[in-house]
């Protein structure tokens, strides 16, 4: 399956400065299939090392950081040859190599005419364990679950793809059905590959849903294992409260909803680890739209959001019909679906921070960005009715502003605000 973060990689590959390369991560996103395929097509050989309860490799950085000994040793390993320029050499799951990601800064040193790239999705938890990152001496791109545009090309509507990628939205708006019917789908399928090769292949929806409750078991046994008992028992309050937070009106996050009386030093720790995960996103509140954002952060109050819109439907068990056919009862958790879509696919598309804006007046911007030096305050709305005037009074009172409106309706340009049909999203900042 394509996957737009192809293109990255080959810059990367091309580039004269070249670092060891970080492909960062949630577990199952599509890491290891990724640099595979990427290795495959542009490199005559790939040397390719998983880690994780490798006994070939469990010592491999250990003895010293000598890269002639340790490129010797993969060779010997993957039965490749390690030529640069023309072998691709991938260490998987490279946080489970004691040293492993520290060795990255002397092949930056000692052997940059080397292709080297490692995947981990615990990376930012294991540097919260101690392991030193080389810092300023590796490349990082992060990938995420498939967006809807590339969900669009899995399923061999490349054609769709081309006219949101154009914005033909006169063309859009005739082909609406057939979009909305597809978001409908990604909606229910989310953009985990595993899943949506399984829903392309076969269309059944049975099995999709147990592919993505088989994800979310791998998941937990992730929290289970890496941390002690005790603060594993905090991560997975927070987590199992993640359908509860996100379908309540306001979405700021409550503690209370985790577990009774709780504060927010019981469950700092264990937000933390999700995020490292890679598994919630945190959006923060900002008390003024001034540039930079980062400056008005209010770090007290945040939303989270799940990293895809198909696991939030297997972990709040949504009825698959409920997500695939048009009015059929969803009443609030529409806004949840929307939402938490809105926010993947800006995760995914946009190299920034994303915030949201509230006020004592109980106004309230679902997310506000920065992007080519404008601040861009976005609403997200699940179906047609547009009858919200947050987006247009915050506007009003921040002039300079424009406003971005994603929603079920058709693409118009007004003087205070554009409306994005919720189909177009990752493709529309492109």
């Amino acid at each position: 399956m394509y996957r737009n973060i192809i293109e990255k990689l080959k810059a990367w590959k091309d580039s004269q400065n070249r670092k060891p390369l970080v492909l960062a991560g949630a577990r199952q996103v599509g890491k290891t299939y990724m640099l595979k395929k990427f290795g495959e097509e542009e490199f005559a050989h790939v040397a390719y090392i998983n880690c994780d309860d490798n006994e070939l490799v469990k010592d491999l950085f250990m003895q010293d950081y000598d890269v002639q000994r340790i490129l010797l040793a993969v060779g010997a390993i993957t039965q490749q040859t390690i030529e640069a320029g023309k072998t691709l050499i991938i260490f998987d799951e490279i946080q489970e190599s004691p040293r492993g990601l520290s060795s990255l800064k002397y092949f930056y040193e000692n052997a940059p005419q080397y292709h080297v790239a490692v995947a981990g999705s615990l990376l930012g938890i294991t540097m919260h364990r101690g392991e030193s990152f080389p810092v300023g001496k590796v490349d990082v791109l992060n990938i995420y679950p498939m967006t809807f545009d590339e969900f669009l090309l899995a399923k061999g509507k490349s054609n769709m793809v081309d006219i949101l990628l154009k914005k033909d939205w006169d063309t859009m708006k005739l082909l609406r059905n057939e979009y909305v019917k597809n978001l409908r789908e990604y909606y229910f399928v989310g953009g985990m590959p595993e899943a949506v090769k399984e829903f392309v292949e076969t269309n059944d929806a049975v099995k999709v849903r147990n592919i993505q409750k088989n994800i979310l078991y791998a998941y937990q046994k992730d929290m289970s294992k890496h941390v002690p008992a005790m603060e594993a028992n905090r991560i997975n309050m927070v987590w199992h409260s993640m359908p509860s937070q996100l379908v309540k009106e306001n979405k700021k996050f409550i503690y209370g909803v985790a577990k009774p009386g709780a504060r927010a030093k019981d469950f700092e720790t264990a937000i933390q680890w999700l995020m490292d995960a890679g598994l919630v996103y945190k959006v923060e509140r900002i008390t003024q739209p001034k540039m930079p954002l980062k400056f008005y952060a209010d770090i007290s109050s945040f939303k989270l959001f799940l990293l895809d819109g198909g696991l939030l439907g297997a972990m709040s068990e949504t009825p698959p019909e409920n997500l695939l056919v048009a009015n059929n009862g969803m009443e609030e958790a529409k806004g949840a679906f929307t939402e938490n879509y809105v926010m993947d696919q800006l995760a995914s598309i946009l190299d920034t921070s994303v915030f949201y804006y509230s006020n004592d007046a109980k106004l309230e911007i679902d997310f506000v960005i920065q992007h080519n030096n404008q601040i861009v305050p976005i609403e997200a709305k699940a179906e047609e009715n547009l009858r919200s005037k947050s987006l247009s009074t915050f506007v009003n009172a921040h002039p300079g502003l424009h406003g971005l409106r994603f929603s079920m309706s058709d693409y118009r340009e007004q003087e205070w605000m554009t409306n994005v049909p919720l189909y177009a999203i990752s493709t529309y900042f492109k």
